[in-house]
C-alpha cells in the first residue's frame, strides 16, 4: 500500500513542456513500436516506407510528451504503483511526415476511491505547432494504487466511455506483438523501466516486463484503420480506450469492432491468455467508400 496522495504537491507540480522535431525516421520507428509490419495478412508498407509515408494518428500520443513524468520526485507520486487506466485522443489536423510539435500537459482532475483504494489522476496534453495551431488533444487517466484516502470526489468529471454493443461484432482483426516490441516502443520516448527491466516489473507485481499501454492502443488503432478506414490512417480522428489488463510482448491481440457509420466501438483481448486488455473502446472516423 502506498501513502495517501499528496494532492497539493501534485497540483503544484509543473509538468515540463516538451518540444519534438520529428521526421519520417521517427514516424517509422513509432510504427514499429506499435507492431506495424508483423502481420502476414495485412500490407502495411505505407506505414513503414518513407515514399508516400502515412503517419499513424496515434503518434500524437508520443509527440510533445516529457516521457513518464510521474517518475519525477517533484510530482509527489509513487511511480511504481501507477498504472495507465484510460487514454483518449482527438486529432484536429493530420500529422505530416515532418514537423515540430510542442506539448503542454497539465493535471486537471483527481478522484479519491477511498482509504486503501486507488486515486485517479487525469492529465490533458495539448499538442500544437510552433505557430500555435492545435493539432491534437490527449487525455490520460493514471491509477495510483493504494493512494486514496485524501478526501474529495470519488469519480472524475465527464462522461465515461460507453460499453460495447450486446451483439456480434462487425469485424475481427488479429494482430501480433513481438518479443522486442516494448524495447522498440520505448525509443519513442517512454523510458519507464517497467517495460524493460525484469526486476522492476516483478517489484510492481508483474511476472515480466509488460508492453506500454499506448503501444497496445496504437496496435488497436491500426486494427480500426484497416477494418473501417480503408487503411487510410488520417481517417481515424478520435480514439479512446480503457485499459483492463497488461499485454505482454509476444501476445496476439484480437480486436472486435462494431461500426455505426462514423462511430466505432471496440474491445481487445490477448488471445493466448484469453485476457481482455482493452474495453469500452470508442472511435470516430471519416467513412470511406469500399
Amino acid at each position: 500500500m502506498t501513502d495517501n496522495l499528496n494532492i497539493e504537491k501534485l497540483m503544484a507540480y509543473k509538468i515540463p513542456q516538451a518540444r519534438d522535431d520529428y521526421d519520417p525516421r521517427d514516424a517509422i520507428l513509432y510504427a514499429l513500436g506499435v507492431g506495424t509490419g508483423l502481420s502476414d495478412k495485412i500490407d502495411e508498407t505505407s506505414l513503414l516506407f518513407e515514399r508516400d509515408l502515412q503517419v499513424l494518428p496515434t503518434m500524437a500520443l508520443v509527440l510533445g510528451t516529457p516521457g513518464f513524468w510521474p517518475m519525477d520526485p517533484g510530482s509527489g507520486l509513487d511511480w511504481l504503483n501507477i498504472l495507465h487506466g484510460e487514454q483518449r485522443l482527438k486529432i484536429f489536423d493530420p500529422l505530416d511526415p515532418f514537423g515540430t510539435m510542442i506539448g503542454e500537459t497539465k493535471v486537471t482532475d483527481v478522484a479519491d476511491k477511498g482509504t486503501g483504494n486507488a486515486a485517479l489522476i487525469r492529465a490533458v496534453k495539448e499538442l500544437r505547432t510552433p505557430s500555435g495551431l492545435i493539432v491534437a488533444e490527449a487525455s490520460e487517466v493514471w491509477v495510483a494504487r493504494g493512494a486514496g484516502g485524501f478526501g474529495g470526489a470519488r469519480d472524475l468529471p465527464g462522461d465515461p466511455l460507453p460499453p460495447v454493443p450486446d451483439r456480434d461484432p462487425d469485424f475481427e482483426v488479429l494482430l501480433p506483438t513481438s518479443l522486442a516490441q516494448a524495447a522498440t516502443y520505448r525509443l519513442s520516448g517512454d523510458r519507464n523501466p517497467l517495460h524493460i527491466d525484469p526486476e522492476i516489473a516483478q517489484s510492481a507485481g508483474f511476472g515480466r516486463p509488460i508492453l506500454h499501454g499506448l503501444s497496445t492502443m496504437g496496435l488497436v488503432g491500426r486494427a480500426l484503420i484497416h477494418a473501417c478506414c480503408g487503411s487510410i490512417a488520417k481517417n481515424l480522428h478520435e480514439i479512446g480506450v480503457r485499459f483492463t489488463a497488461p499485454v505482454y510482448p509476444g501476445d496476439t491481440i484480437r480486436t472486435h469492432i462494431w461500426q455505426d457509420n462514423d462511430i466505432i466501438q471496440f474491445r481487445a483481448e490477448a488471445i493466448e491468455r484469453k485476457q481482455p486488455v482493452i474495453d469500452n473502446g470508442l472511435a470516430k472516423i471519416s467513412t470511406v467508400a469500399v
